[in-house]
């Protein structure tokens, strides 16, 4: 049984604060994550926009947002101005890279590409991959090989430049198991590693599900051989870090193998998969999900 961690850093709080504290973490128990750094402007504060979604409130009041994210975070890019994050201290990013952790990229602008995706032209997209792209390679050396799309978001013109960058994997969707996309009838050729736990964000504070449940909640749900637990910096890298430690030691005591994204890559088949929009419980507004087309 597989389990990868898949680590998306969405703000300035979640990289400056949060994710030092799950360095420390993964550290200390001895295994590597898959990072997804969102390296430009947090302009959280735009998120508001989606406040008319729905599930959007009931969200934000189940995870107590101005806690959990900080009230600046709230404002930025709105009432404050967006302060770029990786910029801020490069030094966590290069810790990230020295202690063997899978790295890619996020965003440029995360709230940007969640929130406006569908109206991008492939140029628009990958003129804001490659700028992440660029200081990725300025603070490593190397190029990102790896994608994960903020809020689950995607389009043809997405997977199409996903496909001309020459990636990896990308890790776009949610779903149960690896596959090669195929979407609105076209078939992509970056292989798709989805997210096949719910998030803490989408079950934290549901009927039943609390700190202390929520670890055998995720236990429960392990399936197979390939399972992927996307977590946020912002969440279980500070509030939530004694919740998240809590249930990598008892996937620990069951015998889960700790693996990152790129470890799947390299050794799971890729059969065809259908991406399909839909909703999850928990999540506001729509977001990919796979839909297995096996013979």
């Amino acid at each position: 049984m597989n389990l990868a961690v898949k680590v998306d850093v969405d703000t300035l709080r979640g990289y400056r604060e949060g994710l030092p504290n799950l360095l420390g973490l993964f550290s200390a128990q001895g295994f590597a994550a898959s990072i997804f750094f969102s390296f430009g402007p947090d302009n959280s504060g735009k998120a508001i926009r989606r406040v008319f979604r729905r599930g959007f409130v009931s969200k934000m009041v189940r995870t107590r947002a101005p806690s959990t994210y900080g009230f600046k975070t709230l404002f930025y890019g709105t009432l404050l101005p967006a302060p770029l994050i990786v910029p801020s201290n490069p030094r966590i990013f290069e810790r990230a890279l020295k202690d063997g952790h899978d790295c890619g990229v996020h965003a440029w602008d995360h709230v940007l590409v969640q929130d406006k995706l569908d109206g991008m032209s492939g140029g628009e997209f990958r003129s804001l991959f490659e700028r992440a792209a660029e200081l990725f390679f300025k603070i490593s050396g190397e190029r990102p090989r790896s994608y994960a799309a903020p809020g689950w978001q995607v389009s043809a013109a997405s997977l199409a430049a996903t496909d001309d960058l020459g990636l990896k994997y990308a890790s776009d969707a949610r779903g149960s198991c690896p596959f090669l996309p195929v979407y609105r009838g076209a078939s992509f050729s970056t292989p798709q590693i989805p997210t096949t736990l719910p998030t803490m964000d989408e079950v934290l504070g549901l009927r039943g599900v609390d700190d202390e449940t929520l670890p055998g909640l995720w236990l429960d749900g392990l399936s197979g051989e390939w399972n992927v637990l996307t977590v946020h910096a912002e969440m279980e890298g500070l509030s939530k870090l004694g919740v998240f430690e809590k249930f990598i030691e008892k996937a620990k005591s069951e015998g889960a193998k700790f693996v990152t994204l790129s470890e799947i890559a390299d050794l799971a088949p890729f059969a065809p998969g259908e991406i399909v929009q839909g909703t999850l419980p928990g999540r506001a507004g729509t977001l990919a999900l796979q839909k297995c087309i096996y013979n």
